[in-house]
């Protein structure tokens, strides 16, 4: 029920982004229960305790031999980014672009922490700067891209940020070696982790001038999955009331004996 609980609050968040910019959505992974007994607590042979891992119908705890796996019950494992490409919307904005392939945009917030995106809708700050719709400064090859007060700017589909005819900048983009597990740091940032890897500039990047990339939620598919989970957690609560009943009728069996 845990399970479904979390599954359905996965799908839930991405129904609400379905309209936001370079979104990509989670998938809630599981796992077995019996999983997490391969790391025990074990007795050695010079009486220390220590973590120890052993694989199934072997493992010992504290010279207790386990009878076998709960292989039926699973427990949440995590979530992981869909790396799907989204739908693709012209805008004719000359600051909008869409990644054309793998990538990400590198962004900065105002502490200076590095996230990654695919929203690219940008503006300009008072400052003349490319940032993003949350405020963050679109980072080039140099750190972030000054247009100043240009009266006529554009990105071109290398990357390169024109100002008044004139080059200004070159947006970077970053890939990974598993980007599936980014961490999701706000609506459509994300942030890199040990398991995603280092980010890595990309030597060509393509982009795709005056549109941007829409989430790749699919509205019907993620219907489904919600209707399977709610049906799953039912299911799961019936057979535990059904545990509760059986266990009730046993033990008022056995008072009265």
């Amino acid at each position: 029920m845990l399970v479904q609980e979390t599954n359905l609050d996965v799908v839930t968040n991405n129904l609400a982004n379905v309209d936001t910019v370079g979104y990509r959505r989670r998938i809630s992974a599981n796992s077995e229960f019996s999983a997490l007994m391969d790391r025990i607590e074990k007795v050695s042979e010079d009486g220390e305790t220590k973590i120890v891992t052993a694989p199934p119908f072997t493992m010992n705890w504290k010279g207790k031999q386990i009878i076998g796996p709960l292989g039926l019950a699973a427990v949440y494992s995590e979530t992981c980014m869909d790396t799907q490409p989204g739908v693709m919307r012209v805008t004719d904005n000359p600051l909008d672009v869409a990644i054309d392939g793998p990538g990400f945009f590198s962004v900065q917030d105002a502490e200076g922490n590095t996230y990654y995106t695919r929203q690219g809708n940008f503006l300009l700050n008072a400052g003349g700067e490319l940032i993003t719709f949350d405020g963050m400064t679109v980072q080039g090859g140099g750190g972030p891209i000054a247009l100043g007060e240009a009266s006529n700017a554009f990105i071109a589909n290398n990357g390169q940020v024109f100002a008044d005819g004139e080059v200004v900048g070159e947006i970077a983009l970053y890939t990974f070696e598993n980007p599936s597990y980014l961490r999701q740091a706000g609506r459509n940032n994300l942030a890199a982790t040990d398991d995603s890897g280092a980010a890595t500039e990309v030597e060509n990047p393509r982009l795709l001038p005056g549109a941007i990339e829409m989430a790749n939620v699919s509205v019907v598919e993620e219907m489904v999955r919600m209707m399977e989970a709610q049906r799953a957690y039912e299911g799961a609560s019936k057979a535990l009331m059904t545990h509760d009943e059986e266990t009730g009728k046993l033990i008022s069996s056995y008072g009265r004996v």
